[in-house]
């Protein structure tokens, strides 16, 4: 899914991988596809996108028809059954419940440099993103 969040990223890790992929933002950019990946995100955005573009539907179909489907962060949240908040509103793909906010808003992120005990040389740069909890 290309329509918001760090879909570049899983696609450059993709192309490391020799996976090719194509950026879905719209129904018709499902054809073919034989697997999904939801990246992070901000989930009511990537919701409102997904409303917006027509795709919820499309990719219902395609998991009942067995297609993979994975989700990252807030693509997590869409997959779930349920949140534990009123928006976005899931798709119910994940038999689990999710905490969009359990670990604070995304203005607690930070990244900081870490000295790891164990490990020799730099500290290492840790990046630490509020994150749902299941």
């Amino acid at each position: 899914m290309a329509v918001q969040g760090d879909f570049a990223e899983h696609i450059a890790v993709l192309d490391r991988l020799g996976v090719r992929a194509v950026e879905v933002r719209l129904p018709g950019n499902l054809d073919g596809v034989d697997a999904l990946i939801m990246p992070g995100g901000e989930s009511t955005t990537f919701s409102y996108l997904m409303d917006l573009y027509g795709l919820k539907e499309p990719i219902l179909k395609m998991a009942d028809a067995g297609t993979p489907i994975w989700g990252t962060c807030a693509g997590m949240i869409m997959m779930a059954k349920g949140l534990t908040e009123d928006k976005p509103t899931p798709m119910g793909l994940m038999d689990i419940e999710v905490s969009r906010n359990a670990f604070g808003r995304q203005v607690d992120s930070f990244e900081t440099e870490l000295a790891i005990e164990g490990i020799d040389g730099d500290p290492f740069h840790a990046v630490f993103i509020r994150a749902q909890r299941e």
